[in-house]
């Protein structure tokens, strides 16, 4: 797996622990700048060698170029035979097969990239997020999942492992040799939770929306969403917008009446069967 990083050490513990347990053999991690407990739980898993971290210190979200670097690692220097290129608010869930690695392994030659579908988790008041995990708390998410401007939530792909591949920005299609390489329809699924509280979702949009603005190689149609959560921000309208995406007690129980919102335990329910509690997140 390979992971691109800034400032999640409230999640990231519990990423890693829960797609090494899934049978994922090693994360390749690029570390942009983070200021928070990351860096340390990353060297954590060093110790343990189980992650190879790389410090990139550009602050231009070059993320096709990241994430290619580290994708291309995985074939030639840790022979890899599948590429998962994830997030750490992503987890990557089997439908079918005992675990991640069973599902894969599995798979016909003949199939070269798999596509996953991602769904969004909604986020809680931060009250009731402040007495549990994200995990045993967000358990509710949107049974057709949007991005933040309402538009539908494009899916991801995992492809074998190949040191030629070229990740697009997004992580959502990969080329060989300039020809975009066609997906398949797969039994994985992408529980994703991007919202976990006010100040998490305000600090990710304020550094990844200014790294969107400072680089000038992207088509300004990239990062579409980045870019306009960042304008709202800036205008001083970034908290209104979150507090009307969040849900109270009330809102969840309508929604899941009408169908909006579906209520989804498989990640809670992992963590407690596979006993995977996270780490305390250490001090910077």
């Amino acid at each position: 797996m390979t992971l691109l990083v800034r400032n999640e050490a409230d999640i990231l513990d519990s990423n890693l622990r829960y797609h090494l347990a899934q049978g994922v053999d090693f994360i390749i991690v690029t570390d942009n700048l983070s200021t928070d407990a990351t860096p340390a739980i990353l060297h954590d898993y060093e110790k343990q060698g189980v992650v190879r971290v790389i410090q990139e210190s550009a602050d231009d979200y070059s993320q096709h170029e990241w994430v290619t670097r580290m994708a291309r690692l995985a074939a030639t220097d840790y022979q890899a035979d599948w590429v998962i290129n994830n997030d750490a608010d992503e987890f990557w869930w089997p439908d079918q097969g005992s675990s991640l690695a069973s599902y894969l392994s599995g798979q016909p030659e003949a199939v070269q990239v798999l596509s996953a579908p991602r769904h969004n988790f909604v986020p809680l008041p931060s009250a009731t997020l402040a007495q549990l995990p994200f995990h045993a708390a967000m358990i509710y998410r949107e049974t057709c999942s949007v991005n933040a401007l309402g538009e539908p939530l494009q899916a991801k792909v995992c492809h074998r492992a190949n040191p030629a591949i070229e990740v697009r920005q997004g992580n959502h299609a990969v080329l060989l040799e300039g020809t975009l390489l066609p997906p398949v329809t797969s039994a994985l699924s992408i529980l994703h939770y991007p919202v976990r509280s006010l100040e998490q979702y305000r600090r990710k949009i304020a550094l990844g929306g200014a790294a969107y603005g400072r680089n000038t190689r992207l088509n300004r149609g990239m990062g579409k969403t980045w870019r306009v959560l960042y304008e709202r921000l800036q205008a001083g309208r970034f908290e209104e917008f979150y507090q009307a995406g969040e849900y109270d007690e009330s809102r969840v129980l309508q929604e899941l009446a009408t169908g909006k919102l579906t209520e989804d335990t498989r990640l809670r329910d992992f963590f407690h069967n596979h006993l995977l509690t996270p780490l305390p997140v250490p001090v910077p």
